[in-house]
Parts: C-alpha cells; structure tokens; sequence
C-alpha cells in the first residue's frame, strides 16, 4: 500500500463520522481569515449543537516515517499521522468535540487497517500505542475565532 491510500483512509475513517465537518487531506493555506474560515466553515443538519454555521473541520499531515526492517525479508514503513480538528467555541461544544473524537477512535479501532489499506501493527519490539492517541486539546484561536482544537496522532504500517 501507498501513502497515497493510507492518506485517503484516513480522511475516509474522519469523513465516516457522523457531523465530523469538513475533512481535508492536508493542512490548508489561506491568504486571510476570511479564506479559512471559508475552507471550514460547516453547516449542520437540522436540530444539531451549534444550529447555525460554524467553523468545524479536520486536517491531517504526515509527520514522520520510520524505516524498519524486522527481518531479513521485510521492511516495514511506519507513518505517523497528525490529525487536527477545530470546532468553534460555544458552550458545551468541548463536549461535541470530545464526542467527534472518541467516535474517530472507535471507527480505526474497530478496522485498524483502515479498509485493507495499510497492514496492522504496532510491530514486535515497538512501544505499545495503537490506534488513535489524543496528544493535545484546549482552546485556539483559528481564523480569527474562538476555537476548541485537539491534535490526534496515529500510525499505520506498510510492508515493503
């Protein structure tokens, strides 16, 4: 498998949850605040928490490949991958992102190979982590407005 389509699985497990936002395949550029508010900007079905739109949306970046060879007849590369959501402030919407979060989680943990794209892991002798580790929450400021953000980490694995 490629990176290519470990990328796309991932963007595929985001995309799967329901009322996720909007989901992009890397981390987006944008001349001004109106341009980023204009590539997250997410409109909620009816009856949803917050009702009206709001910047709510998703970006994922490779950040680190490891090289492995467990034996002589294979290697095996290691992607790390941050996923970052943002989710505008409003009362009790750090509990809406919580809940996006651990639906995320539940969806790579019940298919770790992400639809057959990668292979499953960790590897023998490597440290213990699977699936998807919160890393960092808390408020940010993002395109000019008040925002819960959380940065996601996870790995997937392809033999070579």
């Amino acid at each position: 498998s490629t990176l290519q389509q470990h990328r796309a699985a991932i963007v595929a497990a985001l995309a799967s949850v329901p009322e996720i936002g909007i989901v992009h395949d890397r981390e987006r550029h944008a001349d001004s605040n109106a341009q980023f508010v204009a590539q997250y900007l997410y409109t909620p079905p009816p009856g949803s928490v917050p009702a009206e739109p709001h910047i709510r949306g998703w970006w994922l970046r490779r950040s680190a490949t490891a090289e492995r060879s467990p034996n002589l007849r294979r290697t095996v590369n290691v992607h790390t991958w941050t996923v970052r959501g943002y989710l505008a402030f409003r009362d009790a919407t750090e509990l809406v992102l919580d809940g996006l979060v651990e639906q995320l989680r539940a969806v790579v943990r019940a298919d770790p190979t992400l639809g057959g794209a990668c292979q499953p892991g960790p590897l023998a002798g490597d440290d213990d982590t699977d699936g998807v580790q919160v890393v960092d929450a808390g408020p940010v400021v993002f395109a000019g407005v008040l925002c819960h953000s959380v940065v996601l980490q996870l790995r997937t694995w392809s033999y070579l």
